[in-house]
């Protein structure tokens, strides 16, 4: 991806998309760099920039913030946006804001004190159990199931029901720990 120290007309920089797929044999002429919008489904020569992600070795190329993780020896996972069963964080926040509202007084120095105690006030084991079960759950839809025979399959693992999938009930903390 950069030019060769020796390479007389651009020594040490950066190749571009178009360099790149030419070195390839994939440059298309009049072929834009990116598609205004999003790339058609299904194209494959709609633009540079698609025909560079679905190479293989830039499909298996890790991000930069993974590549980070991993160098210090962290497992890094990336979850699924936007859905509160498939991110654990989400009860963590939950937890986080019940303490904040359980400690409060209206008052913005009360809010700053009470925000390490919040955050140290959930138990790593209870974080654990969180993961545990967003794995039930992924569990559940790798084997197809659709979100009711999901949530059924993820309450047999627990005796806690639950009244709506945006609520975590109260005394979760204290049953996960228990």
């Amino acid at each position: 991806m950069v030019f060769p120290v020796d390479h007389s007309e651009f020594p040490d920089q950066l190749k571009g998309m178009r360099h790149v797929l030419q070195e390839r044999g994939l440059w298309i002429n009049s072929l834009l760099m990116k598609c205004r919008d999003k790339c058609p489904v299904g194209s494959v020569t709609c633009c540079a920039k698609r025909l560079l992600e679905i190479q293989p070795d830039f499909q298996e190329q890790n991000s930069l913030i993974q590549e980070v993780i991993d160098a210090a020896g962290h497992l890094c996972i990336f979850l699924p946006k936007f859905h509160c069963k498939l991110n654990f964080i989400e009860y963590f926040w939950g937890a986080i804001k019940k303490y904040l509202r359980d400690h409060c007084d209206y008052k913005f120095a009360t809010l700053q004190e009470n925000l390490l105690k919040a955050l140290k006030s959930v138990a790593v084991e209870t974080i654990r159990k969180w993961e545990h079960r967003m794995w039930r759950w992924l569990e559940a839809y790798d084997d197809g199931l659709a979100a009711r025979e999901a949530q059924l399959h993820v309450q047999k693992f627990s005796s806690q029901r639950y009244k709506s999938h945006w609520w975590v009930p109260e005394g979760l903390g204290v049953q996960l720990d228990g």
